[in-house]
């Protein structure tokens, strides 16, 4: 049998996937259909790069089963809703045990949904914004080890966006925060070299914009 490439499991289904999206089944799903998936809808960009904030010091899975929830609290990330709340929401959502109760991150979505407005007042959608931050088409794909996951956290081009949305008033938007917001959303492929996946987002991302 040949050898997998590093980095590359052989689920217990057949499909391989990247290591870290091997089990539990909510992370085989994530894995298989999401992540790295091209995002162009404004309120799922909002929703992503909220929700990479509250991971922050977190484990990705706890906001995974927490992520429905999350929805229906935040009014399914409608930043035009979102950006209404005041001190009455805020204070539901302290008190409600199915989302990550932390204030600072409560108040930065809060926040951030006023500064998603401006941004669509200025480039007319979020998705315009974001994919400024996509790699050149004329630039090659970096084959992505696990070796390079596992040690890099941020890149020049997160620690560009990360100052220039917190240089426009956004909050928990750090350049780690913003690496894996660029990896969720299809900006970047870190999908593994030898796992399937990588493939079809890459497609995904030729078609998609």
């Amino acid at each position: 049998m040949p050898r997998l490439p590093e980095g590359v499991i052989e689920g217990t289904d057949g499909v391989r996937r990247c290591w870290w999206g091997a089990e539990p089944p909510i992370y085989q799903q994530y894995h298989d259909h999401e992540w790295g998936m091209p995002v162009t809808d404004d309120f799922r960009l909002f929703e992503k790069i909220c929700l990479e904030g509250f991971q922050s010091g977190l484990s990705w899975l706890t906001i995974l089963k927490k992520r429905d929830r999350f929805r229906e609290v935040f009014r399914g990330f409608d930043f035009n809703q979102v950006a209404l709340f005041g001190e009455p929401e805020l204070n539901i959502l302290l008190g409600d045990a199915g989302i990550i109760r932390h204030r600072g991150k409560i108040q930065s979505t809060i926040n951030n949904a006023r500064r998603a407005i401006e941004l669509v007042g200025e480039f007319r959608s979020l998705a315009t914004y974001f994919q400024q931050w996509r790699p050149p088409a004329s630039q090659r794909p970096r084959k992505c080890t696990k070796a390079a996951l596992m040690t890099m956290s941020k890149t020049p081009t997160s620690t560009a966006l990360s100052k220039d949305l917190r240089k426009r008033g956004w909050t928990y938007v750090g350049p780690t925060t913003c690496y894996a917001f660029m990896q969720a959303t299809g900006l970047v492929n870190d999908h593994l070299v030898g796992c399937p996946a990588r493939a079809r987002i890459e497609q995904a991302r030729k078609a998609g914009w």
